[in-house]
């Protein structure tokens, strides 16, 4: 009996294996196109095939771990998992978006900061007004498009209100000896940036349904959910996307300011002078 009950617990535990490698058949019939964009590169001499092929091997990888972990916290009955996997992606993201930015000193911690408080403060009223509950199944998922999307914003717009500074460093000096204080003197580059960073964000909005259907509403429809009902939630993911964005972007350009500049209200010229 002992034997049998062994040998029964051992056949559930190597299960999910089974069904995972059954369901990979149909990823793997999709490297053909991958295939035919490595001949298509060889056949160019663009000399893209290694990467192409580094870059999918890469994909696979991250998304089938990423896959198992997620199937381990969501048989968590612990919201400290959550958060722990929240946090972890709010950190990847300031790294690569301080990468983008990396004049700016301290550019890390000011994009992980911002993220930080772009997407907590736009997943808590979501809790609030219960239109997420919070549990792993929903909250991972949306902070992770979330924190994806403040990513790319803070990281745009911390390079380019730089950028733009340094374009202009005469006039910036010019109205800061005129008396305004470091934040009028660049109003108008941090305007700029912030148009510039969000406007793809706002252009999607616009055009979301019209030319292409986003991830979440066609992944509900290949899933089998009504279109009414995965309209209603891609309607809730671009309001959040455009609320994390704004505030993320917003709050990086006033983390920003203190190494742009000195206590005596000046430009750290040394922050600017590399390319």
């Amino acid at each position: 009996m002992l034997d049998f009950n062994s040998h029964f617990h051992l056949s559930m535990d190597w299960d999910w294996l089974f069904e995972f490698l059954k369901g990979m058949v149909k990823p793997v019939a999709a490297l053909t196109v991958v295939l035919l964009a490595v001949l298509l590169s060889f056949m160019q001499n663009l000399g893209l095939e290694k990467e192409m092929i580094y870059s999918i091997f890469r994909a696979f990888l991250q998304l089938s771990i990423i896959g198992f972990v997620l199937q381990f916290i969501f048989n968590q009955d612990n919201s400290g998992w959550i958060v722990l996997a929240y946090l972890f992606m709010v950190s990847v993201a300031g790294y690569t978006a301080g990468q983008r930015a990396k004049h700016v000193p301290r550019g890390k911690y000011v994009a992980g900061v911002s993220i930080l408080a772009g997407t907590t403060l736009t997943m808590f009223v979501l809790v609030v007004l219960n239109v997420f509950p919070f549990t792993p199944r929903y909250i991972i998922p949306v902070a992770g498009m979330m924190v994806g999307n403040a990513m790319t914003v803070t990281g745009v717009t911390m390079k380019r209100l730089r950028d733009d500074i340094k374009l202009q460093m005469s006039l910036v000096e010019t109205a800061l000896a005129l008396g305004a204080t470091p934040r009028q003197a660049t109003l108008e580059q941090v305007k700029r940036a912030l148009v510039i960073s969000l406007s793809p964000v706002l252009d999607n909005a616009k055009t979301v349904g019209l030319i292409s259907l986003p991830g979440a509403m066609t992944g509900l429809i290949m899933g089998g959910a009504l279109p009414l009902e995965a309209i209603q939630l891609q309607i809730v993911v671009m309001n959040m996307l455009i609320g994390a964005s704004t505030v993320s972007s917003i709050m990086s350009t006033y983390l920003c300011w203190p190494a742009f500049f000195t206590k005596a209200y000046q430009l750290e010229t040394k922050v600017f002078s590399s390319d």
